[in-house]
């Protein structure tokens, strides 16, 4: 079983179109200058153009002097962002929340993070934000990863690295982490800005879910309603096992490769949604469960107190100097207050690449990454010491997520590209027992599939057939909300 599953590549290769198409309209210099007024409208301030225009995955950037002309020493620098993708991708709900995460991170915390200078929904130019440039171009992977690397191959850390450099930046990256742990909300969901501060009022907006839109076309009526929050770490992990099962059934192109394989697929992720709403998933890896052996710290509080997590939060969105040292932390996008599970986790990104994208594979991965979360566990230690967080102490619960697989259930309830290889090298033998199973890898359902219901096999045959006649024709099927909500609904057991 590859280490990541594939996306539907017809889903992708029309975003690639529809977003070559949209670089092209930004490009026009009549769409840069209705940008440009639309700021200079919202400001209230003279604003010039100062390309050049920068374009990212999700954001387009127009680079701006607001007041006194182009004259560097009466003007200051900043950055219009607009979204850029041309599917409807949360766009003004992201941007909105995005905003007040910025400004209660800045009110709460010592984060370096750009200031908001406006931000809106114009009637012109959609959702948008007008924030400090912070003058830097180089992030904190330019000085992670391998020289000499292709710059459109994604970036990994440079083996060779030195012990002093890697250290500086874990360490950086670690009292910003701590930081973040630090501000605890009442229900997980996304921040939105008050008369009277700050309120957890709309659903969590994930990368993921974003993903699971662009890249294999799951109807966006799927997901939990705008203004849905979620009371506990169990609802939560119950709703994003629920997205997994949706990408299964909705992913209409290269889901699967066969009947079996959709079988083996259909039971990881059942069995999954099953350990979520037994509340499993979320008491996994700490002291109260029984199935985590060596384990000795307490499970988090899952019902009034929960972390801010950030999905996107990486090396590439960390903007270093020239000395690199961190000049400021951006895009907040899918950020959002979630289970203190997450935050107890070492993070991802230690190799800058992700598992399910190593070339070596998943296990190859791990024991690389199991030969740098020392070092970073070391920083995070010295920055407690000096910051002093309270009892909330990351390193030695870290050490445990990894020690226990704590960090891969969390890993595959969050990435639906890596949940089949993560479930079935990590999870599923922690939860039921060793696996008697000498087949090829498509097969392992049959040594789980007794813990289904009698109904759930049913629907998992069901399942098959749907996914099989879908694999004869290769299309894109867009969905009728109701329709879609519930087809899923009819394969939740």
């Amino acid at each position: 079983m590859t280490a990541r599953q594939d996306s539907d590549n017809l889903a992708w290769d029309r975003s690639d179109q529809l977003w070559e198409e949209k670089r092209k309209q930004l490009r026009l210099k009549t769409s840069t200058h209705r940008t440009v007024a639309r700021a200079e409208k919202a400001l209230g301030e003279p604003v010039v153009f100062a390309p050049p225009l920068m374009v990212g995955g999700f954001n387009v950037l127009y680079p701006i002097r607001v007041g006194g002309g182009s004259s560097h020493t009466t003007s200051r620098a900043a950055l219009i962002r607009l979204p850029c993708r041309t599917e409807a991708l949360f766009d003004e709900e992201k941007v909105r929340a995005e905003c007040a995460t910025l400004e209660y991170i800045r009110q709460h915390s010592q984060l370096p993070v750009p200031e908001m200078l406006q931000h809106g929904n114009d009637p012109e130019i959609g959702p948008f934000m007008i924030i400090q440039d912070l003058k830097t171009r180089r992030d904190m992977s330019d000085a992670l990863q391998m020289p000499g690397q292709d710059p459109d191959e994604s970036p990994i850390l440079d083996p060779n690295i030195s012990d002093s450099t890697i250290r500086g930046i874990y360490g950086q990256m670690a009292r910003c982490l701590l930081q973040l742990a630090q501000p605890t909300f009442p229900r997980i969901g996304s921040l939105s800005r008050t008369s009277s501060g700050f309120e957890i009022a709309s659903r969590p907006i994930t990368l993921n879910m974003s993903n699971m839109v662009q890249l294999s076309n799951i109807p966006q009526s799927i997901f939990p309603d705008e203004h849905t929050t979620f009371d506990t770490a169990d609802e939560w992990y119950t709703a994003l096992a629920k997205m997994q099962i949706a990408t299964l059934l909705f992913q209409h192109n290269d889901i699967i490769s066969s009947a079996d394989d959709c079988r083996t697929k259909c039971v990881a992720r059942q069995l999954f949604y099953n350990l979520a709403k037994q509340g499993r998933l979320s008491a996994f890896g700490f002291a109260d469960c029984d199935n985590s052996p060596g384990a000795t710290l307490p499970v988090p509080d899952g019902n009034n107190s929960f972390c801010l997590w950030a999905d996107d939060f990486r090396p590439a969105n960390v903007l270093v100097d020239n000395d690199d040292h961190i000049a400021g932390i951006i895009d907040w996008e899918f950020a959002y207050a979630g289970p203190t599970q997450f935050v107890l986790d070492p993070p991802w990104w230690l190799l800058i690449e992700g598992p399910e994208n190593w070339d070596d594979g998943i296990q190859d991965w791990a024991s690389v990454y199991e030969g740098r979360l020392g070092t970073w566990l070391s920083e995070v230690e010295k920055a407690e010491k000096e910051m002093n967080p309270g009892s909330l102490l990351l390193s030695a619960y870290m050490r445990e997520s990894w020690k226990t697989g704590r960090f891969w259930v969390n890993y595959a309830a969050r990435k639906s590209w890596a949940f089949d290889a993560v479930y079935w090298e990590y999870i599923d033998e922690r939860f039921f027992g060793k696996r008697d199973h000498h087949g090829p890898p498509e097969e392992l359902w049959r040594s789980r599939v007794e813990l289904l219901s009698e109904g759930a096999r049913s629907k998992m045959e069901d399942m098959v057939q749907i996914k099989m006649e879908e694999s004869k024709e290769r299309v894109l099927v867009d969905w009728e909300p109701q329709e879609a909500r519930k087809r899923l609904e009819a394969f939740l057991f």
